[in-house]
């Protein structure tokens, strides 16, 4: 019913960068629907009286003339190792609803705690987030993910982060990395050694 989806933070019943995903739903919406959106975001989030305090997690579930908005106390995933699997045919340039192929490769996933996705050679995302990577001196995000998450757009536009191709053979030249997403802040995050990843 609602193929397309908003990820979005909420900190104390205020919803985080909507600017940002106000961006990608008007593009998302305008790419798959054929007509830009008549939703402004700000105006129809409505967080829970009961959700208003601590970090919650909205997600804004829409289809071409219609959306709900879910709600829930955030837990945040703590990763610590990262499975490299290839997948050569994937496909997620927006942020659907249908994650059936991203699951299929979770299951190859072993006894790390997530994915790290490779298509045609280079580095792309985990099975929930972009990644980026700090060689000592600044920190890279690859220029090809299946998803270009809000967090790593306004990162990007900020320069906090840079984009470069990222191949399997390069992660031997990076120390860290951390994982990002709209419920992951950047600088937050702490940094898990290369060596996490299998």
């Amino acid at each position: 019913m609602y193929p397309l989806v908003e990820t979005i933070k909420i900190i104390n019943g205020k919803p985080q960068n909507l600017e940002w995903h106000q961006k990608r739903y008007n593009y998302s919406h305008m790419t798959i629907f054929g007509r830009p959106p008549e939703i402004i975001l700000e105006d129809v989030i409505k967080v829970p009286v009961n959700l208003r305090s601590g970090v919650v997690k909205c997600r804004f579930l829409y289809n071409t003339d219609s959306f709900t908005a879910e709600f829930q106390n955030y837990i945040k995933r703590e990763i610590n190792s990262l499975k490299i699997v290839v997948d050569n045919n994937i496909e997620y340039g927006h942020k659907f609803t249908d994650r059936s192929s991203i699951n299929n490769l979770l299951d190859r996933k072993g006894d790390c705690e997530d994915i790290l996705i490779i298509k045609d050679g280079k580095v792309t995302d985990t099975s929930f987030s972009n990644i980026v990577f700090y060689d000592g001196r600044g920190w890279y995000t690859p220029s090809s993910p299946l998803l270009k998450g809000t967090a790593r757009e306004r990162l990007l536009k900020t320069g906090k982060i840079l984009s470069r191709d990222i191949t399997r053979d390069d992660l031997k030249l990076f120390s860290g990395c951390r994982l990002i997403n709209s419920m992951l802040d950047f600088e937050e995050q702490r940094m898990f050694v290369i060596s996490g990843i299998k």
